[in-house]
């Protein structure tokens, strides 16, 4: 990479640690073996990381098991895990342009997003669950004057976390969060992507007073180290964030197991519903471009499919192509890029492929459609936008995860409705409308999980976050996460 800046000499002294975290040390994989982790935005290697295999696995769950067993985190007072938890956040904060620049090494978004929200949100996601800590009570049945019957919450046990490369830090401590608040240990298996501020994060985490064993990180691929913790008959329950395909597999693992807990945040294929009295159209075009482009298309909640009435279509199309030139890939490590790199070769020849297929199907393509920056030596693909599409072709139906919008016109609401509900996945969706009875009939009708109304991706800690069908089981965010990561136990007692 040619260009020079702070951030640029700051990413080339950089020494981050690809060791596994067990029991508060860093340590090499048992084998020895590792992988190196290249840069999206260049192809430089940042680190060897460890390329764990079932037998590291086995060690972290039981170092994990060792530290539940003991109480060592389970036993403290709700308010000493809070004061801990809120020092993990502070500490955070405190090293956010180094989390930050490993985020954007690691995976390829903009610097500026790694710093305005990616750190910021994982360190209030903590601080969040800390403070919800000694704010959750238990219950008192309503059985008569005879008995008492209590009802309380649990720590599940040893949680083990699978998260994905889009989001390395934020969708961490969508796990992290909740399962530490609620007494549970962890063992949490980032994305081999985007490994290196998992390993960083856990480190942080000792420092700020969470005991040895509690937290604890393994490296390495799904098809070994993921799938040994979704197998592990020592974990309680697993929660995943990735591709439905992988959530079904383990799921499967799972149940072959010991029948753990599972939560699953999977894909998704997202309609974002433009009526023709949307209210207006220019609010309309920028959240659209935002809900497609921003993240490089990497996200499972992204407005994939644009679903505009016949009557707008035009219009709508022409701001987006001007907005489309605002999100042209540039170096991520310029304050000023809004669109970064994709995360690997295999992801920019995935979208690559599904360009072709919308080629061959017979969508028009308005802009985009080639790999640029080829000479940075890393991965970048800009805003396309297809028109003409179908519902039925693949650009319209398969998650691309990539900066690749699919323009579908409709008619009337029911069709618009019928079309946004006619995938596999069910995680977000919106509508725009100028009456709120539309708005809401709508809403009620779409099979998602979160529905925006006049607006898109709108986003807070305090909500929960999820899908309907192949979209995944369980929330992500809010209290209802405690629902994935405790116990209920009814405790009867007879007044004698």
């Amino acid at each position: 990479m040619t260009e020079s800046s702070p951030w640029h000499d700051r990413a080339w002294a950089l020494r981050p640690s690809g060791e596994a975290f067990i029991a508060g040390d860093f340590r090499p994989a048992l084998s020895g073996q590792t992988f190196d982790k290249l840069s999206p935005l260049d192809g430089r290697a940042l680190a060897q990381v460890a390329s764990c295999q079932a037998e590291d696995v086995e060690l972290a769950v039981n170092e994990a098991r060792a530290a539940f067993d003991q109480a060592r985190w389970s036993g403290l007072r709700p308010v000493q895990r809070k004061r801990i938890l809120k020092k993990f956040a502070d500490l955070i904060l405190r090293h956010k342009e180094e989390l930050a620049l490993l985020e954007t090494l690691d995976m390829g978004k903009p610097i500026s997003e790694s710093l305005r929200a990616d750190v910021p949100g994982t360190a209030r996601c903590i601080e969040w669950y800390a403070e919800a800590i000694d704010k959750v009570y238990g219950e008192v049945a309503p059985t008569g004057p005879g008995s008492l019957a209590t009802i309380t919450r649990e720590p599940v046990g040893v949680v083990g976390a699978i998260v994905p490369w889009n989001f390395p830090l934020l969708m961490a401590a969508w796990k992290i969060g909740p399962i530490l608040a609620a007494g549970n240990s962890l063992v949490l298996k980032p994305s081999e992507k985007s490994p290196l501020g998992a390993l960083r994060l856990a480190q942080l985490a000792i420092e700020a007073g969470i005991p040895a064993g509690v937290f604890n990180v393994v490296p390495g691929f799904g098809p070994t180290a993921g799938r040994a913790l979704a197998l592990s008959m020592q974990v309680d329950a697993v929660a995943f964030t990735g591709s439905t395909l992988t959530g079904k597999s383990v799921m499967r693992d799972a149940a072959d197991s010991n029948m753990k807990r599972v939560g699953l945040e999977c894909g998704g294929k997202s309609a974002n519903i433009i009526m023709a009295d949307c209210p207006d159209l220019d609010a309309a075009a920028t959240a659209s471009a935002g809900a497609i482009f921003y993240n490089q298309g990497e996200m499972c909640s992204a407005g994939s499919r644009l679903l505009v009435h016949r009557s707008l279509k035009g219009a709508l199309l022409e701001r987006l192509q001007v907005l489309s030139r605002q999100y042209q890939p540039a170096d991520p490590l310029d304050p000023a890029t809004r669109l970064g790199a994709l995360v690997d070769a295999a992801q920019l020849a995935r979208v690559e492929q599904y360009v072709a297929s919308g080629l061959e199907q017979g969508a028009m393509l308005r802009c985009g459609g080639e790999r640029v920056r080829e000479e940075s030596g890393g991965y970048f693909f800009p805003p396309t936008i297809f028109d003409d599409v179908q519902p039925g072709m693949r650009i319209a139906q398969e998650e691309i995860f990539g900066p690749v919008l699919s323009v579908i016109e409709f008619e009337t609401a029911e069709e618009a409705i019928q079309i946004a509900n006619g995938t596999d996945y069910g995680l977000a969706a919106a509508v725009w409308s100028r009456d709120i009875s539309l708005a809401h009939r709508t809403a009620k009708a779409l099979r998602a999980g979160t529905v925006y109304v006049n607006c898109y991706d709108a986003d807070d800690i305090t909500v929960p976050f999820g899908g309907f069908k192949q979209s995944g089981m369980g929330r992500d965010k809010s209290l209802h996460a405690f629902d994935k990561y405790t116990e209920l136990k009814t405790t009867w007692l007879e007044l004698l």
